[in-house]
């Protein structure tokens, strides 16, 4: 008896959980927001995040809050994604922080900076680190709020024209590349340049660039860099785990009901994981055929690293001197990555290495 009485309360109770679910969505505005990328549709896997991170919000919201994404250019310029934002021309946009080095270099401790955090690394940083406050602290300056948007994982070094031995063969090249790691190099003697994505291969083609550095292998065969710089290196030590976020005007989120927040929050980290997930899956075939057609895979003199390291960290050192808000991330942010490495040392890292060396 006592058992039937309890399956009878937990259907008459499941019913109305059944009934409430609706009635409460029913109850909710519908909002449809606009999302600026800054990425082209072809790049199916940074362009493709916001799309998972839409579908998924509207399922979550009942299709009540439907988020519409619109390509890099459809309605602003691919790096005026966080203006955008900003002075409310759209709700939402998705981009890789580091563009915006230009308005402040600390833009750059929410995707990559030289030397920086591996993705996992990065991850737990923002998430269980401490990160996520100190970076929303900045953003509440420009009137956005940022949420993971996904991770390319370690980069690869970019395409080059020629081989790059010593330091030498780096001075007075032309080259794409992040802003940051771009201030790094120009003391030994590189050219760096910005272009967002869709202008960079005409640029390499008419000779206006020498190398290029993008993202991972199957990004870079969909833009087919190879075909006029086959000299492929590794590793983009810039990026050691590009992190890309959603921006959130602060006035439209603080409008939201708590369900679509909470379904914001729980649809970017889906979003993130799986980012993460499709170029570990994608990368190793696509640097195989990257190879087979002409590619020429080579790795960074240790004279380059070396010499590439003292200057970024030169760099970092000489920004937090003189910019308060650099400062207040970057000391929490290399005592997190230093505990990290030591962590990794004796755990990720021997594991790793014993397994690439299996054949």
């Amino acid at each position: 008896m006592e058992r039937r009485s309890f399956l009878k309360k937990a259907a008459v109770g499941g019913a109305a959980g059944a009934l409430a679910a609706p009635a409460l969505a029913q109850s909710q505005p519908t909002l449809n927001w606009r999302l600026a990328s800054s990425f082209p549709k072809s790049l199916d896997t940074l362009f493709g995040t916001a799309e998972v991170f839409s579908r998924r919000v509207a399922q979550l919201t009942g299709g009540k809050l439907n988020i519409r994404v619109f390509a890099g250019g459809e309605i602003v310029p691919p790096l005026q994604v966080v203006d955008a934002v900003q002075n409310g021309t759209v709700e939402m946009g998705h981009t890789a922080p580091y563009y915006y080095f230009g308005k402040d270099p600390t833009f750059a401790f929410d995707c990559a900076v030289p030397f920086g955090m591996s993705s996992r690394q990065q991850t737990a940083w923002f998430d269980q680190g401490g990160g996520r406050d100190l970076l929303r602290e900045f953003y509440r300056d420009y009137g956005v709020i940022n949420f993971l948007g996904g991770n390319t994982g370690a980069q690869m070094g970019g395409w080059f024209r020629k081989e790059i031995k010593t330091l030498n063969d780096i001075k007075g090249l032309k080259m794409r590349i992040s802003a940051f790691a771009g201030r790094v190099m120009a003391p030994l003697g590189l050219v760096p340049q910005q272009l967002a994505g869709a202008d960079i291969y005409p640029a390499l083609e008419k000779g206006t660039l020498d190398a290029v550095e993008w993202t991972t292998p199957y990004d870079d065969e969909k833009l087919g860099f190879y075909k006029v710089a086959p000299y492929y290196y590794a590793p983009g030590w810039w990026e050691a785990g590009a992190q890309l976020s959603f921006y959130i005007g602060i006035k439209e989120w603080e409008k939201l009901p708590d369900d679509y927040k909470f379904a914001i929050e729980a649809a970017s980290y889906e979003a993130h994981v799986t980012m993460q997930a499709q170029y570990d899956a994608k990368n190793p075939p696509a640097l195989a055929r990257l190879i087979k057609n002409g590619a020429k895979m080579r790795f960074f003199s240790k004279e380059i690293m070396e010499a590439c390291y003292k200057a970024a960290m030169t760099t970092m050192e000489e920004e937090a001197s003189k910019n308060a808000k650099f400062k207040k991330i970057w000391e929490p942010y290399k005592r997190f990555q230093r505990d990290q490495n030591q962590w990794n040392s004796v755990s990720e890292y021997p594991m790793q290495n014993f397994m690439a060396a299996r054949k």
